[in-house]
């Protein structure tokens, strides 16, 4: 039997490939940005546009998971995928722009929509 077989036969394998194949490439990038942006004022023009397409890629990635979700996510009607993300919004803004709160409501409120509907 080779290594590669034996390797691939340990029930740890796919946490080694998940971080091999999927953690490290893009964390290099983050451990290098780390490093080229030190020095840099958060108020500059290059930290600024940084800023902007990454809130721009998130508000593409929840639009899609949004209107075309998959897995279990497309269970959930329009309207309450719309509802979810009305009550995370909502709340972030009530609570001082609290992001970990206004994540937790809008999962209670998606949770709460898949609960009414099997009821």
């Amino acid at each position: 039997m080779s290594i590669p077989q034996v390797l691939l036969q340990d029930p740890l394998w796919p946490y080694v490939a998940l971080i091999v194949f999927g953690f490290l490439p893009s964390e290099v990038w983050r451990v290098l940005a780390v490093v080229l942006s030190r020095g840099l004022s958060e108020q500059s023009p290059i930290i600024e546009w940084v800023r902007l397409v990454a809130t721009a890629l998130l508000c593409a990635v929840v639009v899609k998971l949004l209107l075309s979700p998959s897995g279990a996510l497309a269970a959930v009607p329009l309207l309450g995928r719309l509802g979810a993300i009305a009550v995370g919004a909502a709340t972030f803004l009530v609570l001082r722009r609290s992001l970990v709160a206004g994540v937790l409501a809008g999962e209670a409120g998606l949770i709460g929509t898949v609960a009414w509907m099997a009821a």
